[in-house]
């Protein structure tokens, strides 16, 4: 399925929720690299900035590793899995407690060079 010309960077154990991860990389999906980076650098949402660096990443990778030329890029796939998640207790009242859970995620991005139709 990976083409050969197909580069990708993942971010593990991110501290962001994936569902809110999820929402950026939504924005930036089959768009070229300068305006997916446009996108995140107005974005509001806190998951942009980590997204950003996964893209940079693998714009880097494809440049150094495979040299593809960075305005001839665009993001191919980027998709967020869950990674663990660190459960904390919060103290509520009469004694008991109730869960709290702070979510994980992995963050990839592949970018190839654009198809010529």
């Amino acid at each position: 399925m990976a083409n050969n010309n197909e580069v990708s960077a993942t971010a593990k154990y991110v501290r962001v929720a994936p569902r809110k991860a999820r929402m950026v990389i939504d924005m930036i999906r089959n768009k070229s690299v300068a305006q997916a980076l446009e996108i995140l650098q107005f974005s509001n949402r806190a998951a942009a900035t980590d997204v950003a660096k996964v893209v940079r990443s693998a714009v880097a990778n494809a440049e150094n590793n495979n040299q593809l030329r960075a305005d001839e890029l665009v993001i191919a796939r980027c998709y967020v899995d869950e990674g663990p998640t660190l459960k904390r207790i919060r103290p509520r009242a009469k004694g008991s407690a109730s869960r709290i859970n702070k979510r994980m995620s992995h963050i990839t991005v592949t970018v190839a060079p654009r198809k010529e139709a």
